[in-house]
Protein backbone atom coordinates (compact mmCIF):
# COMPACT_ATOMS: atom_id res chain seq x y z
CA UNK A 1 0.00 0.00 0.00
CA UNK A 2 1.19 3.50 -0.72
CA UNK A 3 0.24 6.31 1.86
CA UNK A 4 -1.80 9.17 0.13
CA UNK A 5 0.09 11.56 1.50
CA UNK A 6 3.44 13.23 2.46
CA UNK A 7 2.70 15.81 4.72
CA UNK A 8 5.41 18.27 6.02
CA UNK A 9 5.14 21.38 8.49
CA UNK A 10 8.47 22.08 8.57
CA UNK A 11 9.59 24.83 11.13
CA UNK A 12 12.53 27.02 12.02
CA UNK A 13 12.17 24.93 14.87
CA UNK A 14 10.86 21.62 14.81
CA UNK A 15 9.66 19.66 11.59
CA UNK A 16 6.86 16.94 11.61
CA UNK A 17 6.24 14.85 9.02
CA UNK A 18 2.71 12.65 8.60
CA UNK A 19 2.50 9.47 6.36
CA UNK A 20 -1.74 9.70 5.85
CA UNK A 21 -3.48 6.49 4.17
CA UNK A 22 -6.50 7.27 1.74
CA UNK A 23 -9.36 7.29 4.49
CA UNK A 24 -8.10 9.98 6.09
CA UNK A 25 -6.30 7.72 8.72
CA UNK A 26 -2.62 8.54 9.88
CA UNK A 27 0.07 5.73 9.59
CA UNK A 28 2.50 7.15 11.01
CA UNK A 29 4.16 10.51 12.69
CA UNK A 30 7.39 11.27 13.16
CA UNK A 31 9.48 15.13 14.52
CA UNK A 32 12.64 16.03 13.98
CA UNK A 33 14.69 19.47 14.43
CA UNK A 34 13.77 22.12 12.27
CA UNK A 35 15.01 22.37 8.63
CA UNK A 36 14.37 25.58 7.32
CA UNK A 37 15.90 25.51 3.33
CA UNK A 38 16.53 29.56 4.59
CA UNK A 39 18.55 28.75 7.24
CA UNK A 40 20.42 25.49 6.13
CA UNK A 41 19.78 25.05 2.14
CA UNK A 42 17.71 23.51 0.02
CA UNK A 43 19.55 20.04 -0.43
CA UNK A 44 20.18 20.19 3.61
CA UNK A 45 16.81 20.51 3.50
CA UNK A 46 15.03 18.09 1.73
CA UNK A 47 17.82 15.06 3.38
CA UNK A 48 16.47 15.92 5.96
CA UNK A 49 13.04 16.19 5.03
CA UNK A 50 13.74 12.56 3.40
CA UNK A 51 15.34 10.90 6.59
CA UNK A 52 12.59 11.66 8.26
CA UNK A 53 9.74 10.44 5.54
CA UNK A 54 12.02 7.27 5.40
CA UNK A 55 11.35 6.73 9.19
CA UNK A 56 7.57 7.46 8.92
CA UNK A 57 7.17 4.60 6.20
CA UNK A 58 9.23 2.34 8.37
CA UNK A 59 7.05 3.21 11.54
CA UNK A 60 4.36 2.65 9.45
CA UNK A 61 5.71 -1.25 8.32
CA UNK A 62 5.73 -0.31 5.28
CA UNK A 63 8.86 -0.45 2.19
CA UNK A 64 10.93 2.51 2.69
CA UNK A 65 10.86 4.87 -0.29
CA UNK A 66 10.95 6.87 -2.60
CA UNK A 67 8.43 7.14 -3.41
CA UNK A 68 6.84 8.04 -0.45
CA UNK A 69 3.64 8.22 -1.11
CA UNK A 70 0.93 9.35 -3.81
CA UNK A 71 1.31 12.97 -3.21
CA UNK A 72 3.62 15.04 -1.17
CA UNK A 73 2.27 18.37 0.81
CA UNK A 74 4.96 20.13 2.03
CA UNK A 75 4.04 23.54 4.05
CA UNK A 76 7.71 25.15 4.90
CA UNK A 77 8.93 28.03 7.27
CA UNK A 78 11.54 29.60 4.58
CA UNK A 79 9.41 29.09 1.66
CA UNK A 80 8.44 32.94 1.36
CA UNK A 81 8.32 33.29 -2.53
CA UNK A 82 7.09 32.15 -5.27
CA UNK A 83 10.09 31.20 -6.64
CA UNK A 84 11.18 29.48 -3.35
CA UNK A 85 8.26 27.35 -3.75
CA UNK A 86 8.98 26.72 -7.39
CA UNK A 87 13.03 25.67 -6.50
CA UNK A 88 11.63 23.32 -3.57
CA UNK A 89 8.78 21.83 -5.61
CA UNK A 90 11.55 21.02 -8.62
CA UNK A 91 13.73 19.65 -6.55
CA UNK A 92 11.31 17.32 -4.40
CA UNK A 93 10.39 16.07 -7.69
CA UNK A 94 13.46 15.38 -9.17
CA UNK A 95 14.01 13.33 -5.81
CA UNK A 96 10.38 11.26 -6.60
CA UNK A 97 8.96 11.34 -3.51
CA UNK A 98 5.65 11.22 -4.65
CA UNK A 99 3.68 11.35 -8.22
CA UNK A 100 2.15 15.09 -7.11
CA UNK A 101 4.48 17.67 -5.34
CA UNK A 102 2.73 20.57 -3.49
CA UNK A 103 5.05 23.21 -1.74
CA UNK A 104 3.73 26.39 0.10
CA UNK A 105 4.78 29.02 2.86
CA UNK A 106 3.82 26.92 6.52
CA UNK A 107 1.41 30.04 7.37
CA UNK A 108 -1.54 28.34 4.53
CA UNK A 109 -1.48 25.04 6.79
CA UNK A 110 -2.12 26.82 9.80
CA UNK A 111 -5.05 28.33 7.87
CA UNK A 112 -6.18 25.07 6.32
CA UNK A 113 -5.90 23.37 10.14
CA UNK A 114 -7.89 26.06 12.00
CA UNK A 115 -10.52 26.10 8.80
CA UNK A 116 -13.15 23.63 7.40
CA UNK A 117 -12.25 24.46 4.02
CA UNK A 118 -8.74 26.56 3.98
CA UNK A 119 -11.09 29.88 3.67
CA UNK A 120 -9.93 33.20 5.63
CA UNK A 121 -6.34 34.54 6.99
CA UNK A 122 -4.27 33.34 9.33
CA UNK A 123 -1.45 34.93 11.35
CA UNK A 124 1.53 32.65 12.78
CA UNK A 125 3.62 34.24 14.94
CA UNK A 126 6.44 31.92 16.09
CA UNK A 127 10.11 32.38 15.71
CA UNK A 128 9.22 35.25 13.25
CA UNK A 129 5.82 36.69 12.35
CA UNK A 130 3.62 36.26 8.58
CA UNK A 131 0.10 36.19 7.29
CA UNK A 132 -1.83 35.23 4.24
CA UNK A 133 -5.29 34.68 3.35
CA UNK A 134 -7.05 33.04 1.24
CA UNK A 135 -10.87 33.85 -0.78
CA UNK A 136 -13.51 32.04 -2.22
CA UNK A 137 -12.32 31.21 -5.53
CA UNK A 138 -8.28 30.89 -4.55
CA UNK A 139 -7.10 34.09 -4.37
CA UNK A 140 -4.50 34.70 -1.97
CA UNK A 141 -2.63 37.49 -0.21
CA UNK A 142 0.65 36.91 1.53
CA UNK A 143 3.40 38.90 2.48
CA UNK A 144 7.19 38.22 1.71
CA UNK A 145 7.79 37.90 5.45
CA UNK A 146 11.95 38.64 5.22
CA UNK A 147 12.16 40.25 8.33
CA UNK A 148 13.09 44.12 9.04
CA UNK A 149 14.03 44.27 4.77
CA UNK A 150 10.19 43.13 3.96
CA UNK A 151 8.55 45.78 6.92
CA UNK A 152 8.16 43.12 9.58
CA UNK A 153 7.88 43.87 13.24
CA UNK A 154 7.37 40.66 15.78
CA UNK A 155 8.07 37.38 16.48
CA UNK A 156 9.56 35.44 19.46
CA UNK A 157 13.01 36.45 17.85
CA UNK A 158 12.64 39.95 17.72
CA UNK A 159 10.47 40.05 20.50
CA UNK A 160 13.21 38.58 22.67
CA UNK A 161 15.94 40.96 21.19
CA UNK A 162 14.35 43.81 22.07
CA UNK A 163 13.71 42.66 25.63
CA UNK A 164 17.45 42.34 25.80
CA UNK A 165 17.98 46.12 24.05
CA UNK A 166 15.62 47.73 26.77
CA UNK A 167 17.65 45.68 29.28
CA UNK A 168 20.79 46.65 28.50
CA UNK A 169 19.93 50.19 28.11
CA UNK A 170 18.69 50.41 31.35
CA UNK A 171 21.90 48.61 33.13
CA UNK A 172 23.89 51.43 30.96
CA UNK A 173 22.25 54.43 31.67
CA UNK A 174 20.95 55.09 27.57
CA UNK A 175 17.85 53.55 28.38
CA UNK A 176 14.96 54.06 30.87
CA UNK A 177 14.51 51.92 34.01
CA UNK A 178 12.85 48.87 33.25
CA UNK A 179 12.09 45.78 35.24
CA UNK A 180 12.92 43.90 31.98
CA UNK A 181 16.77 44.68 33.24
CA UNK A 182 16.44 42.03 36.47
CA UNK A 183 14.22 39.71 34.55
CA UNK A 184 16.63 38.94 31.78
CA UNK A 185 19.80 38.73 34.31
CA UNK A 186 17.88 36.20 36.46
CA UNK A 187 16.90 34.42 33.50
CA UNK A 188 20.47 33.95 32.58
CA UNK A 189 21.78 33.59 35.77
CA UNK A 190 23.98 36.83 34.96
CA UNK A 191 25.23 39.66 37.08
CA UNK A 192 25.19 42.03 34.74
CA UNK A 193 24.23 42.13 31.01
CA UNK A 194 27.93 42.60 30.15
CA UNK A 195 27.76 38.74 30.66
CA UNK A 196 25.14 37.69 28.63
CA UNK A 197 26.64 39.85 25.64
CA UNK A 198 30.19 38.42 25.94
CA UNK A 199 28.38 34.94 25.58
CA UNK A 200 26.55 35.65 22.78
CA UNK A 201 28.94 37.30 21.09
CA UNK A 202 31.67 34.56 21.36
CA UNK A 203 28.93 31.81 20.45
CA UNK A 204 29.32 30.48 24.50
CA UNK A 205 25.23 30.93 24.27
CA UNK A 206 23.78 30.22 20.94
CA UNK A 207 21.57 33.11 19.40
CA UNK A 208 18.30 31.32 19.47
CA UNK A 209 18.95 31.45 23.41
CA UNK A 210 17.75 35.66 22.64
CA UNK A 211 14.24 33.82 22.33
CA UNK A 212 13.42 32.66 25.10
CA UNK A 213 12.96 35.76 26.85
CA UNK A 214 10.15 35.94 24.77
CA UNK A 215 8.10 34.78 27.00
CA UNK A 216 9.93 36.69 30.12
CA UNK A 217 8.55 39.70 28.36
CA UNK A 218 5.23 39.00 28.66
CA UNK A 219 5.93 37.86 32.22
CA UNK A 220 7.33 41.71 32.91
CA UNK A 221 4.27 43.19 30.81
CA UNK A 222 1.70 41.09 32.77
CA UNK A 223 3.03 42.97 36.16
CA UNK A 224 2.88 46.62 34.30
CA UNK A 225 6.08 47.81 33.43
CA UNK A 226 5.74 50.13 30.86
CA UNK A 227 8.31 49.35 28.41
CA UNK A 228 7.28 45.76 28.35
CA UNK A 229 4.03 46.27 28.40
CA UNK A 230 4.62 48.87 25.60
CA UNK A 231 5.96 45.98 23.48
CA UNK A 232 3.22 43.50 23.96
CA UNK A 233 1.17 45.78 23.12
CA UNK A 234 2.14 46.49 19.49
CA UNK A 235 2.80 43.41 18.62
CA UNK A 236 -1.07 43.17 18.75
CA UNK A 237 -1.29 45.96 17.11
CA UNK A 238 1.04 44.18 14.36
CA UNK A 239 -0.71 40.82 14.43
CA UNK A 240 -4.36 43.02 13.67
CA UNK A 241 -2.38 44.81 11.05
CA UNK A 242 -1.77 42.03 9.63
CA UNK A 243 -5.03 40.21 9.48
CA UNK A 244 -6.83 43.13 8.92
CA UNK A 245 -4.88 44.60 5.69
CA UNK A 246 -5.18 40.69 4.44
CA UNK A 247 -9.09 41.08 5.11
CA UNK A 248 -9.40 43.87 2.77
CA UNK A 249 -7.31 43.13 0.41
CA UNK A 250 -9.47 40.09 -0.20
CA UNK A 251 -12.36 41.86 0.21
CA UNK A 252 -13.32 39.54 3.31
CA UNK A 253 -14.23 42.20 5.87
CA UNK A 254 -17.77 42.85 4.99
CA UNK A 255 -18.96 39.18 5.75
CA UNK A 256 -18.05 36.52 8.10
CA UNK A 257 -14.87 34.92 7.91
CA UNK A 258 -12.09 33.04 10.23
CA UNK A 259 -8.78 34.63 11.26
CA UNK A 260 -6.66 32.10 12.58
CA UNK A 261 -3.74 32.12 15.35
CA UNK A 262 -1.24 30.31 15.49
CA UNK A 263 2.71 29.50 16.22
CA UNK A 264 5.02 29.56 19.00
CA UNK A 265 4.32 32.85 20.64
CA UNK A 266 0.66 33.18 20.17
CA UNK A 267 -0.46 29.53 21.56
CA UNK A 268 2.06 30.58 24.65
CA UNK A 269 2.23 33.71 26.81
CA UNK A 270 0.87 35.83 23.70
CA UNK A 271 -3.15 34.27 24.32
CA UNK A 272 -3.50 36.46 26.66
CA UNK A 273 -3.80 39.30 23.31
CA UNK A 274 -6.75 37.04 21.76
CA UNK A 275 -9.35 39.73 23.48
CA UNK A 276 -7.06 42.76 21.90
CA UNK A 277 -6.58 41.20 18.60
CA UNK A 278 -10.16 40.10 18.04
CA UNK A 279 -11.54 44.18 18.71
CA UNK A 280 -8.74 45.31 16.40
CA UNK A 281 -10.35 42.68 13.99
CA UNK A 282 -13.58 43.49 14.76
CA UNK A 283 -13.28 47.08 14.05
CA UNK A 284 -12.60 46.04 10.42
CA UNK A 285 -14.51 43.12 10.01
CA UNK A 286 -17.47 42.86 12.42
CA UNK A 287 -18.32 39.51 11.67
CA UNK A 288 -15.45 37.96 12.14
CA UNK A 289 -14.39 34.87 14.20
CA UNK A 290 -10.40 34.83 15.70
CA UNK A 291 -9.30 31.72 17.16
CA UNK A 292 -6.08 30.21 18.18
CA UNK A 293 -5.52 26.51 16.33
CA UNK A 294 -5.23 23.62 18.84
CA UNK A 295 -4.60 21.21 15.70
CA UNK A 296 -0.82 20.73 14.92
CA UNK A 297 -0.17 22.71 11.56
CA UNK A 298 0.80 19.50 10.39
CA UNK A 299 -2.96 18.14 10.30
CA UNK A 300 -3.07 21.59 8.02
CA UNK A 301 -0.58 20.29 5.58
CA UNK A 302 -2.15 16.72 5.45
CA UNK A 303 -5.59 17.83 4.54
CA UNK A 304 -4.28 19.99 1.97
CA UNK A 305 -2.87 17.33 0.75
CA UNK A 306 -5.80 15.40 0.92
CA UNK A 307 -7.93 17.93 -1.05
CA UNK A 308 -5.16 18.11 -3.78
CA UNK A 309 -6.02 14.42 -4.39
CA UNK A 310 -9.76 14.61 -4.25
CA UNK A 311 -10.32 12.23 -1.05
CA UNK A 312 -14.10 12.13 0.22
CA UNK A 313 -14.93 14.39 2.95
CA UNK A 314 -14.98 11.32 5.70
CA UNK A 315 -11.01 11.40 4.73
CA UNK A 316 -10.77 14.96 6.15
CA UNK A 317 -13.18 14.64 8.68
CA UNK A 318 -10.97 11.54 10.24
CA UNK A 319 -7.88 14.00 9.95
CA UNK A 320 -9.13 16.67 11.58
CA UNK A 321 -10.17 14.79 14.48
CA UNK A 322 -6.83 13.07 14.55
CA UNK A 323 -3.78 13.26 17.57
CA UNK A 324 -0.98 12.14 15.46
CA UNK A 325 1.55 12.35 18.74
CA UNK A 326 4.71 12.52 16.64
CA UNK A 327 7.82 10.05 18.11
CA UNK A 328 10.23 12.81 18.13
CA UNK A 329 13.55 12.29 16.50
CA UNK A 330 16.95 13.81 18.17
CA UNK A 331 20.05 15.05 15.48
Amino acid sequence: MTPAVLAIDGGNSKTDVLLVATDGSVLASVRGPGASPQHVGVQRCLDALADLAAEATSRAGLPVGPPFAVHTSACLAGADLPREEHELRRAMRQRGWSTSVTVDNDTFALLRAGTDDGIGVAVVCGAGINSVGVAPGGRTSRFPALGRISGDWGGGSFLGQEALWWAVRAEDGRGAPTALLPAVLAHFGARSTAEIIEALHFGELPATAVHELCPVLFEVAEDGDTIATELVDRLAEEIGLLATVTLRRLELHDAPTTVVLGGGVLTGAGRRLLPDIRRRCAKVAPEVDVRIVEAPPVIGAGLLGLDRIGAEPAALRRLTGADPRPVELRG
